[in-house]
């Protein structure tokens, strides 16, 4: 055989083991996602249901082991929970979250005001949870950055606004891009009084790593298929509830039918206290 034959074959055997290997990795991507149409009240938009938690890789950044720093405000198991509305609400929406999830996107971004509405008038509350399954499916820390980060702004009574930009902002799945500080710094930005040093330097150092990673294993734990899931009084409404899909107008009627002969809450928690201003240096006296 000669020596130009041998390294055709050899070259055709190389480029045959790349395409199997490249259609294992297809097969290993479409296992870890469910699809699921729901159409998203008027927008027609449909959801895309989260990656699942079965198939959720380590993402090597620990398991929630030692000190956990809980942002401001965290309440509910091990204080795993960021609350968003009236402690008395009649009714409790849970969502686990994960910051580079699509399917949270698209959820986010379709009933984003409809959420925000049934909290300001009292009839919800919201507690978010906070995963970080992207990063153990796709590498990278982008899930953990901006989730610490989304706590750093809860710590500066800012948590709804920022989750909201983030998600509005989203980078492609395989982008890794809310990884850089500098791209969470910017996006703080979009937040008025948010980009401060404070916000900064938590962000930075890491403060709330722990109290995510802890976050992500209790997600893990909980049986939960993937990420949004989306629970009304502990039932789960993402993508159905029962048979029927979830909707801009299934979410208000839903909360309706639960909230029936009940009052909306009124103790609505008051925003931090703003960090004081640093001294000015004294005059020099001569």
């Amino acid at each position: 055989m000669s020596e130009k034959n041998s390294a055709g074959k050899r070259s055709a055997r190389e480029r045959l083991q790349i395409e199997r290997e490249q259609q294992k990795s297809r097969e290993r991507r479409r296992r870890t996602l469910l699809v699921s149409a729901a159409v998203v009240g008027v927008l027609g938009l449909a959801a895309v249901a989260g990656v699942i938690a079965a198939n959720t890789g380590d993402d090597g950044e620990g398991s929630g082991a030692g000190p956990v720093a809980a942002p401001t405000g965290a309440a509910g198991k091990d204080q795993l929970a960021i609350p968003v509305g009236a402690t008395d609400a009649p009714s409790t929406l849970t969502i686990w979250e994960d910051f580079r999830c699509p399917a949270c996107a698209q959820f986010e971004n379709a009933v984003r005001d409809t959420i925000h509405g049934l909290t300001d008038s009292g009839q919800i509350k919201v507690e978010y949870h906070l995963a970080t399954i992207i990063d153990g499916n796709m590498g990278g820390s982008g899930s953990l950055n901006a989730a610490n980060a989304a706590a750093c702004a809860q710590d500066a009574g800012k948590f709804v606004a920022y989750h909201d930009v983030l998600y509005q902002n989203q980078p492609p799945e395989p982008d890794d891009a809310f990884a850089d500080d500098d791209k969470l710094f910017e996006l703080a930005g979009k937040v008025p009084g948010l980009d401060t040093p404070a916000f900064r330097s938590c962000v930075s150092d890491g403060t709330h790593d722990s109290w995510v990673n802890k976050s992500n294993q209790a997600f893990s734990e909980g049986g939960f298929r993937g990420t949004p899931t989306v629970l009304l009084n502990g039932e789960s409404i993402f993508p159905t509830k029962g048979k029927e899909q979830i909707s801009v107008e299934n979410l208000k009627k839903w909360v309706a039918e639960a909230n029936k002969g009940k009052k909306p809450g009124t103790a609505f928690p008051s925003p931090p206290a703003s960090p004081p201003a640093p001294a000015s240096p004294s005059p020099a006296t001569s």
